[in-house]
């Protein structure tokens, strides 16, 4: 069974750090990319990073891009999502899904189109 297990959130202040993971497990790793997304109240879910390990090729919006840098570990299975200088606009429940397509070496945001096995999600709140 195919399953991306989202953790590591949790509440901080802003100008903080935070680091998520995202274990994948029931497939091969290798031969997939693997992306965060995010979804605050209201809002529609955005797409925030993604890795292709295999193809050494990673993304990020321009919103965290300088801030967030994401990073992956094919030993452990496990995408890591790295966030400094959070800020309360990060406040959002992060997720993360997979996708086979080269999808991580354009520029631009990230769809959500391509993605799918979408784990449970992990709350990120940021204070001010």
């Amino acid at each position: 069974e195919v399953q991306l297990q989202a953790s590591g959130g949790g509440l901080v202040r802003a100008g903080e750090s935070l680091r998520l993971s995202c274990a994948a497990s029931g497939f091969t790793f290798d031969d997939y990319a693997i992306g965060w997304f995010r979804q605050a109240p209201g809002k529609e879910r955005e797409g925030v990073s993604c890795v292709y390990h295999k193809h050494s090729t990673s993304r990020y919006s321009d919103s965290v891009k300088g801030r967030f840098t994401i990073s992956s570990d094919n030993a452990k299975n496990t995408v890591y999502l790295q966030m400094n200088s959070l800020k309360p606009d990060d406040t959002a429940v992060y997720y993360c899904a997979r996708t086979p397509f080269s999808v991580c070496d354009g520029v631009g945001p990230i769809s959500q189109d391509l993605f799918g096995n979408w784990g449970q999600g992990t709350q990120v709140t940021v204070s001010s």
